[in-house]
Formats: structure tokens, C-alpha cells, sequence
């Protein structure tokens, strides 16, 4: 089945970022912050839920966003916890693949020379498509943002939409494709990755499923600050 494209969707941030203090979320996309002393509503672009992040009294910075349609007028874009910032954009790794993907810091996609974002695969809709002379490859990014101990932990709340993904990955490869997995850890204090299983057991049985079928994974962390966000380096996979 070929992939069929569907539009591109990056979020590069272009706005300078405002510092506030995190007050309390009211449900998986809204949040609410003080911003100079004024309780102000601003969306959560992250259903995960980020409980280590979003902290009475943690600094977030926020990303003026304007649109017709909106409620709000910020993106709650990073986390301060103290020791490192954190991107709290679920919406953000794509891009960063996709940008590191044209900069040919992707050394496992060498390869290919093409990339498209939002592809459809059956009843998927996954974030990349690679083509290359040897064909395509479907790559599908995960935004991680817990950390423990040095090791990188996804999803952090139960994920059916991510065990459907990796499913079409494992569909794919059944079909003479290439498919990956990559989870972009948007932190810079990671030294390896493991599904989280204590979190959502089935994710994890499909993911080494997936790999068992052929489904590569790949995880990389993020430098993170107030200027841009950006992929860094590869990480070690633990299943």
C-alpha cells in the first residue's frame, strides 16, 4: 500500500518566549499560569500527563500564538525543573526530525533522499515518509518528556493511539517496507530510553513486538532553551 501524503505541519518557533509560573491544568490541552500576576488561560499542546513538569510554581515559558479560532493567546511552550528546561510541545518532534532529516544528521536515513510529513498508511495517519532509489520508509516520531534516573520513559499515561501506530509500522514492514519508530526525548538529561511499562504494559508489548517484526527504533534527546529546540544525539534503546 504506497503512502499518501497529507500536508505539512511544522511549528518552528518564531516568537520571542515569556517567562510565567505554572498554577494549575484543567484538563489535557488547557492550563492555567500566572503571567505577571494575572491567573491567564494557555494551551497544552500534550495530552501526556507531564505530572514530574507541571508543578505549582514551576517557570513555563509561554509562545504568543494568535489565531481566529483560538481561546487562548499563549502556547505553553518549556518547563523549567531546575536543572534542565524541558519542551513541553507534543506537536514539536516531527519537525524536528523532519529538520534534522535536511540537515543529513539522520545517519540511519542516509539513504533516502525525500521526506514528507502526515502520510496516511492504511488507517494511519504517521508522521514521516523517507523515499529513496531502495523505496519508502515510514517513520513515526514519539515526544517524550519523563525522565528517571537518567533513562527516558514513553508514554508516561495510557496510549492506544501510539499501540495503532506501531501496529502500522509493523503492517508496513509486512508489506516490503522500511518502518521506524524514533522518540524524540525533549530533554537534554537522558542516557538511555525504555517503554514505559508500569504506565501502559500493552504499549510496551507492541513496541517488542514491532521490533521483533522487523520495526526499528531509535531514540534522541533535544537541546532545549529559549532560543529553539533542536535534535541533539542518539540514545541508547532498552526493551
Amino acid at each position: 500500500m504506497a503512502p499518501t501524503p497529507a500536508g505539512s505541519r511544522e511549528t518552528q518557533p518564531t516568537a520571542a518566549l515569556i517567562a510565567s509560573r505554572f498554577l494549575h491544568r484543567l484538563n489535557r490541552f488547557a492550563a492555567l499560569v500566572d503571567l505577571g500576576g494575572r491567573e491567564t488561560l494557555v494551551h497544552v499542546a500534550n495530552s501526556g500527563r507531564m505530572r514530574e513538569l507541571l508543578v505549582v510554581g514551576n517557570v513555563c515559558w509561554l509562545r504568543p500564538a494568535a489565531g481566529e479560532h483560538r481561546k487562548t493567546a499563549y502556547d505553553l511552550a518549556l518547563v523549567d525543573i531546575g536543572h534542565t528546561l524541558v519542551s513541553a510541545d507534543a506537536r514539536l518532534p516531527n519537525h524536528l526530525v523532519h529538520r534534522a532529516f535536511r540537515e543529513g544528521r539522520l545517519a540511519q536515513f542516509a539513504d533516502y533522499d525525500e521526506c514528507h510529513p502526515e502520510v496516511t498508511y492504511g488507517d494511519s495517519r504517521l508522521d514521516l515518509a523517507l523515499r529513496g532509489p531502495g523505496g519508502a520508509c515510514f517513520v513515526e516520531t514519539k515526544s517524550v518528556t519523563l525522565v528517571e534516573e537518567g533513562v527516558a520513559l514513553f508514554p508516561d499515561a495510557p496510549t492506544t493511539r501510539g499501540r495503532k501506530h506501531v501496529f502500522s509500522l509493523m503492517n508496513a514492514t509486512a508489506e516490503g517496507y522500511r518502518a521506524a519508530v524514533l522518540f524524540v526525548i525533549q530533554r537534554e538529561d537522558a542516557k538511555s530510553f525504555k517503554p514505559h511499562d508500569s504506565a501502559d504494559p500493552a504499549f510496551g508489548q507492541a513496541l517488542r513486538q514491532a521490533v521483533e517484526a522487523g520495526v526499528e527504533t531509535h531514540a534522541y534527546t533535544c537541546n532545549v532553551s529559549l532560543d529553539e529546540v533542536r535534535l541533539l544525539e542518539p540514545v541508547e534503546v532498552r526493551l
